[in-house]
């Protein structure tokens, strides 16, 4: 059996302006905490044998794991394409949007579309490239919207549309 993985498919280089700003304040914090690691697994790697010095390993651990996601971000930043702008018709879901929906049940749900990298469903802020935001692309209040699930689809209906201002 083979530990093969097709590589994942290209997420949307699409970002707001405070997910951005976000990013790279984190890119700052990792250098800044890289510094301070190495230090660290410079002073335990002087304590002597490194087969059996726990700090060491758990430093060397430490920072390979803050120098991938430096990598990450250093590849990904200039690639983010920053959406500043709202789009002419409000009165549809893009990017950006602000969209509260209904299900059957009558409960209601907030959700912000934003970008792949800045996502957080505990604040209500969903991914463009999850299969609700697209669902929701380009629908209107009263919109019934169907999105696929293991399931099967859930229905969910518009109530409202908002964009923040600026």
């Amino acid at each position: 059996m083979s530990r093969y993985r097709p590589p994942q498919p290209k997420s949307s280089p699409y970002i707001t302006a405070e997910g951005y700003r976000r990013l790279q304040q984190e890119l700052d914090e990792l250098w800044k905490r890289r510094s301070v690691v190495t230090q660290a697994l410079t002073a335990a790697a002087a304590e002597g044998d490194r087969s059996e010095n726990a700090e060491y390993i758990y430093r060397k651990k430490e920072l390979r794991e803050i120098d991938r996601r430096i990598r990450y971000l250093q590849k990904r930043l200039p690639d983010l394409q920053v959406v500043m702008d709202t789009p002419p018709d409000r009165g549809r879901v893009f990017f950006g949007a602000r969209v509260r929906l209904e299900d059957a049940g009558g409960q209601q749900r907030e959700y912000r579309i934003v970008g792949p990298d800045e996502f957080d469903i505990k604040h209500g802020d969903i991914s463009v490239d999850s299969p609700l935001a697209r669902a929701l692309l380009k629908k209107t209040v009263d919109d019934e919207v169907s999105v696929p699930t293991p399931e099967g689809p859930l229905i969910y209906y518009v109530v409202e549309i908002s964009y923040p201002a600026g």
